[in-house]
C-alpha cells in the first residue's frame, strides 16, 4: 500500500539557523518556524502559534545558514520524522521535526539570493 508523509508550511524563523557536520561530513541546519493562524470569534480576534523544530541537509543547510536569519517568512515543504533519546534520569523521550526537502524564500529578494531551493540528492532517494 502506497504511503505519504508531506508538510507544507509558512512562517517566520524563530531563531537564526545553526549549522554542524556529521562525522561522515554532511552538513545539516537546524532552526524553528512560527506559524500563526489567526481567525474571528465572536467578534474578537484570536490567534494561535505552532512551532516546529526544521533541519535542512547538505545543499539546502548551506542555503538556510546563508540566506535565512531569525524573522524571516520561508516556504518549507518536508517529511515529518520523530527521534528518541534518553534523558538524565534514563527515560526515552521523543520529538518530531520536519525534514525540509525544499525552501522558498517569501522575503524581498536581494539580487543574488536564490527563490527556491530543493534537496536533490533527496529527490533521487524519494524517486
Amino acid at each position: 500500500m502506497p504511503a505519504l508523509n508531506r508538510v507544507q508550511l509558512i512562517g517566520y524563523l524563530g531563531k537564526d539557523p545553526e549549522t554542524r557536520f556529521t562525522p561522515s561530513g554532511k552538513k545539516v541546519a537546524h532552526f524553528s518556524l512560527a506559524v500563526t493562524q489567526r481567525w474571528k470569534s465572536g467578534g474578537e480576534s484570536k490567534e494561535a502559534t505552532e512551532w516546529f523544530n526544521v533541519e535542512a541537509w547538505n545543499k539546502l543547510g548551506e542555503l538556510a545558514q546563508q540566506y535565512l536569519k531569525k524573522g524571516s517568512l520561508v516556504y518549507i515543504e518536508g517529511r515529518l520524522k520523530t527521534d528518541k533519546y534518553e534523558d538524565k534520569g534514563g527515560e526515552t523521550k521523543y520529538f518530531t521535526k520536519v525534514v525540509a526537502l525544499t525552501l522558498q524564500f517569501l522575503d524581498k529578494k536581494p539580487a543574488d539570493e536564490p527563490m527556491m531551493a530543493a534537496d536533490e540528492e533527496q529527490a533521487e532517494y524519494e524517486g
